[in-house]
């Protein structure tokens, strides 16, 4: 059975492009099973791999999730982590756990997504001209070294 129905992933993907209408910035969703290091280890090396640092304003997130070891990270890119607080996420991963706890990971991810958007709207308002750089579908990882 799939982590996420068809209809789960469908409502991210539109948390994702609504989040995204009040913000210049790009939000990404990976899902890992397995996550035997540091989560933000393991999402800084994703970013990477998802090209999440070529955006023009250098203001892409990144929520990841391995969710069998119950782990999970968001991390922004160098033009966001300039600009805000060393706890500028912990009211979204308190948002994120409360629904998680419950067992409900669709939810959680899409209020993470719904606050990050606000959250970068704040200092990354839409730009006239500006275009949805990176792909609003979730990215479910194969790691072959988490298995």
């Amino acid at each position: 059975m799939p982590l996420f129905s068809d209809i789960e992933q469908d409502k991210i993907a539109k948390a994702i492009a609504d989040a995204e209408t009040a913000t210049s910035g790009e939000i990404r969703i990976a899902i890992d099973k397995h996550c035997k290091a540091d989560p933000i280890e393991k999402a800084v090396e994703y970013f990477s791999k998802l090209d999440m640092d070529k955006t023009a304003r250098r203001n892409g997130v990144l929520i990841y999730l391995a969710h069998a070891d119950h782990k999970f990270a968001i991390i922004g890119d160098s033009g966001i982590n300039k600009l805000v607080p060393d706890d500028f996420w912990e009211t979204t991963k308190i948002a994120m756990t409360a629904h998680f706890a419950k067992g409900n990971l669709a939810d959680g991810i899409i209020a993470g997504v719904a606050l990050a958007g606000e959250k970068l709207a704040l200092f990354f308002p839409p730009q006239k001209g500006d275009i949805n750089e990176l792909p609003n579908d979730i990215v479910f990882l194969d790691n072959p070294e988490n298995k």
